[in-house]
């Protein structure tokens, strides 16, 4: 296994003011080589920020690590804020922040909903991506949520009438946006306890911790429950998966979590047979859940080498052609390493 690489402090900050918002102010920062390879950083939630840990998944000396936070996220202003607020807004955004930082092309790396707008922004400006390393792939279809974990998802939805309960997103979406600070709240707790408690194979109770915080819960559970609404503002439910071609000289690899019930495995197989020439240049699973802080997804993500990858549908290193037997496999004795510390940790 592959750890992190030392933590690092950021060689500049700044704040990026939209040119279609008179609204929103993003929060944008710098760090690793000046003169390295662009890379671009795109979190997940929507909402959730990019917190400084996020630095050590790259090589300080190689990389140009460029991280922001998206419209109501992390530290941009206002938190929180819905009103022009879509994933056309944020690849506008990401277009500008790569002209005003002189990028002519970057490497695109997010994870789950990271991997969504990371999808979008490549199909959407081709010519400015290098590379995509993705993770936990989430197509940001009207899916509903996971009954995978019934005993924690009966508590989830009873927080929501019964008579509601048939669309879960869109009751929480109410909620969370109402003019009541007590209902706003308690929805949000909910909402965003309820996608720490899942993320991980082993619930990490840090993360659990951090999802308490109410103003971090209150941003995450508003943004979500926003762009799930309306199915990430695509122009069709399937737009992502359509548009394949648009990327298909893109070199690329997608790091999955076997056990991932957050974003199962399946969006991955898909967007993986969605190629004309079925295969996708790096698919490797890990025997981890969903949070790219489990130390297989972690592994997986710093051994990836973008300027190595053959091109998302190359048929010349087609190593997923015969079916998902021919996935890359970390293998499951880290599960078994950390089902027995668990158990001694009772």
């Amino acid at each position: 296994f592959r750890s992190k690489y030392p933590p690092i402090e950021a060689n500049e900050t700044g704040f990026m003011k939209p040119l279609d918002s008179d609204i929103h102010t993003i929060y944008w920062e710098e760090s690793g080589n000046p003169q390295g390879k662009p890379v671009v950083v795109l979190h997940g939630g929507p909402g959730g920020g990019c917190p400084p840990s996020y630095r050590q998944y790259f090589d300080a000396q190689r990389y140009r690590i460029i991280m922001f936070d998206q419209r109501g996220a992390g530290k941009s202003t206002p938190l929180a804020e819905l009103r022009e607020n879509t994933t056309w807004h944020l690849i506008r955004d990401m277009e500008q922040l790569r002209e005003q930082l002189n990028v002519e092309k970057w490497v695109v790396f997010g994870g789950s909903w990271g991997s969504t707008l990371s999808l979008a922004y490549a199909e959407t400006h081709p010519d400015h991506v290098t590379a995509l390393v993705l993770r936990g792939i989430f197509l940001c279809r009207c899916e509903g949520t996971s009954w995978i974990f019934p005993y924690a998802h009966e508590k989830f939805a009873q927080h929501i009438p019964a008579v509601e309960r048939g669309d879960l997103v869109s009751a929480y979406h109410r909620r969370v946006t109402c003019d009541d600070p007590e209902t706003r709240l308690a929805a949000s707790m909910e909402w965003t306890g309820w996608e720490m408690w899942v993320s991980n194979l082993i619930v990490d109770e840090k993360k659990v911790e951090e999802g308490e915080d109410p103003d971090f819960a209150e941003s995450f559970a508003r943004i979500e429950t926003h762009y799930f609404t309306h199915c990430g503002f695509f122009h069709k439910e399937n737009q992502l998966i359509e548009d394949v071609d648009k990327i298909r000289d893109i070199p690329a690899t997608i790091v999955q979590g076997r056990y991932d019930v957050v974003c199962p495995i399946k969006s991955c197989w898909e967007l993986h047979t969605a190629c004309a020439q079925p295969a996708l240049s790096r698919f490797r699973t890990a025997d981890s859940g969903h949070s790219m802080s489990e130390a297989g997804i972690t592994s997986e993500l710093i051994k990836a080498e973008p300027p190595s990858f053959p091109p998302l549908c190359s048929s010349a290193t087609a190593q997923c052609s015969r079916g998902a037997s021919a996935l890359e496999l970390t293998g499951d004795r880290h599960v078994l390493r950390t089902l027995i510390q668990h158990l001694e940790d009772l």
